[in-house]
């Protein structure tokens, strides 16, 4: 027997159906101690396991020690899988778990109309609904008659399946996020193997933990399957993946992956200085784990001190990176002249956030794309990439490495916290296809001289200590070829296009820009950085209308790609969706003399397809 919609019955009950789906977006939502980000993050990683093609969002509190129950403290994992290709972690959300009150308010703007809302009943009492600014009780006052609503005493029942363990009150309410696990793991039929077999792994020292978590776990589970209101599972289908060995990786964690990659393939040490800052201190986390591959990690004192050593580290020979975000960018920055003026690779990592000073730590920007091009004092070139996803960290990495030994100059390389907290399906690439990254230090005392340049206008790379290669080094201007301190200002001139002259050169390396569409027409959308997902997707829309656009994603944000300028010719009109105010948006005006409009958004979230699929509309009809 089927239903009217095409569902089928599920086999353990009569009245309950399974409902295939393409595409699911399921958001947790709690306090920051509530362990949101866990459930979420078991919940991506199940459906990795599981076939799915995925994307995540990790929404992160910015106040650290915000009061339990207010609006400020929410913390919330969406996970967006699929059988068939996505790019990002969808636009609204079809199944809504909430702990409390205050969750609700947050997230149920981000909710269709007709979703799921899983609800913690124990977490709607009078002093939680005041901290949450309710009137009203939103489970009562048919504010919620819009949606499919399901009320649950989670923390009651929790209490009462772990109550064999023999934990305190407090130990017990902390299983309810694994109660609220089961459920959604019964709703979306994912198996229960993966997360007991990882609670094992976590509490193999605690077993009295281990059993809590677990029989809250199967609880939750089992309510799914037995209790009346649910009437509906849903399926969705394996994706059909290229087939190859993949993970699931965070931006982060793929980011430190690429410079082992990189230090391996070079054949070289990896050292890597920072002082932690949000969204960026994973990097130096996962890099920590890592020194059975040759990395050297240095949690420095403060900003300054962590680009010195990287400074240091490159001047001795060894690939060196450092990563911050945009306040510990300021402070680099002066350091950051010396590595240019020095002419030493290293590689520079900005996991943008919100701004201006200490903004919005755990939010996503991009407002920092004139820092990293323009902000050093005098003329200070550096090359500037942009990783576009959570697995595109990786390669990413690996570039800037690729092109700052080849090119000996510092690179910056711009993330987001969006990207970096985000995870996605990886495929593992093969060593051997790696692109080489050879180094070839001076060790011919024969006429050295240390600003002597090679084809690629790049001094050499000579290590101290080699004989009679010593030369002067420091923040004063470089004589032409000798490196001797100078003050002419005709050299001053020269030395200034000299090092303006080898970034231009990297265009010359670097693969031409490529269009997904048509390649001229009324309208190119152009984007940078973590906007891909949402940009890519907008426009793959908008010609399924039939509208006459095409996309173009920028890597390389300095120097630009050398056919750039001739393809935006190409089109009447170019539109950047960017989460600034429009930073490349002017660049490119600029530099190309284009017609240039721009889709702006800094409210630390990152773009949604309809926002940038709205404004394509848009531009397309005031035409």
């Amino acid at each position: 027997m089927a239903a009217e919609n095409g569902s089928e019955p599920a086999g353990a009950s009569p009245t309950k159906w399974i409902e295939g789906r393409e595409t699911v977006t399921v958001r947790f939502a709690g306090d920051s101690g509530d362990g949101m980000q866990l459930t979420g993050g078991l919940f991506s990683s199940s459906t990795a396991l599981s076939g799915h093609d995925l994307a995540t969002f990790p929404d992160f509190p910015a106040e650290i020690r915000a009061p339990a129950g207010t609006l400020p403290g929410v913390s919330a994992y969406q996970v967006n899988f699929s059988s068939t290709d996505i790019f990002t972690p969808g636009d609204r959300v079809d199944t809504l778990v909430v702990m409390n009150a205050a969750a609700l308010k947050v997230n149920l703007p981000e909710v269709e109309k007709g979703g799921n809302i899983i609800v913690n009943q124990d977490g709607f009492g009078p002093n939680q609904l005041k901290l949450a600014k309710y009137e009203t009780n939103p489970l009562e006052d048919r504010s919620l008659a819009g949606y499919r609503l399901f009320e649950v005493p989670i923390t009651q029942m929790t209490r009462t399946a772990v109550e064999s363990v023999g934990l305190t009150g407090k130990d017990a309410d902390r299983c309810k996020n694994f109660f609220a696990l089961g459920i959604v793991y019964w709703l979306y039929d994912r198996p229960l193997e993966l997360t007991v077999r990882w609670l094992g792994q976590k509490f193999a020292d605690n077993s009295q933990l281990r059993e809590a978590n677990e029989l809250a776990l199967k609880a939750g589970y089992h309510f799914g399957e037995t209790a009346e209101y649910f009437q509906n599972q849903y399926k969705v289908g394996r994706a059909r993946l290229e087939p190859g060995l993949y993970r699931k990786v965070r931006g982060n964690e793929a980011m430190a992956l690429g410079m082992i990659a990189a230090a391996h393939k070079a054949g070289k040490p990896l050292f890597y200085a920072s002082y932690p800052i949000t969204p960026a201190s994973d990097i130096l986390q996962e890099l920590s784990k890592h020194k059975d591959f040759g990395v050297k990690t240095f949690q420095a004192e403060d900003e300054i001190a962590a680009m010195a050593a990287v400074i240091g580290a490159a001047y001795g020979g060894v690939l060196a990176a450092t990563a911050t975000s945009g306040p510990g960018m300021a402070l680099k920055t002066e350091a950051l002249g010396l590595a240019c003026m020095l002419e030493l690779p290293c590689v520079i990592i900005n996991v943008q956030r919100g701004g201006p000073s200490t903004g919005l730590p755990t939010k996503t920007e991009q407002a920092d794309l004139f820092q990293a091009v323009l902000g050093r004092n005098g003329e200070a070139p550096i090359p500037v990439l942009a990783a576009k996803s959570p697995s595109d960290c990786f390669a990413t990495a690996y570039e800037a490495f690729r092109i700052a030994v080849r090119y000996m100059t510092p690179v910056i390389l711009l993330s987001e916290g969006y990207t970096a907290n985000s995870s996605e399906p990886w495929k593992v690439p093969n060593a051997d296809d790696l692109p080489k990254i050879e180094i070839k230090y001076a060790e011919d005392p024969a006429g050295f001289q240390p600003y002597a340049r090679n084809e690629d206008l790049a001094r050499p790379w000579a290590i101290p200590g080699t004989p009679a290669l010593a030369h002067r080094i420091g923040g004063l201007e470089k004589r032409d070829v000798t490196g001797d301190i100078c003050y002419e200002p005709l050299n001053h001139q020269r030395m200034c296009e000299l090092r303006a002259a080898k970034v231009d050169k990297i265009a010359e390396s670097i693969p031409e820009q490529t269009v997904n569409g048509p390649e001229r027409g009324k309208l190119l959308v152009v984007s940078w950085g973590g906007s891909f997902g949402a940009v890519h997707t907008a426009v793959e829309q908008a010609r399924q209308k039939g509208l006459d656009a095409a996309h173009a994603h920028l890597r390389y944000l300095r120097p630009f790609p050398a056919n750039l300028g001739d393809l935006l010719s190409r089109y009447e009109t170019v539109l950047v969706p960017e989460l600034n105010l429009g930073q490349l948006q002017m660049l490119l005006r600029a530099r190309y003399l284009v017609n240039v409009q721009g889709l702006h958004k800094v409210q630390g979230k990152p773009f949604t397809i309809r926002e940038v699929l709205s404004r394509i509309e848009e531009v397309l009809w005031e035409e």
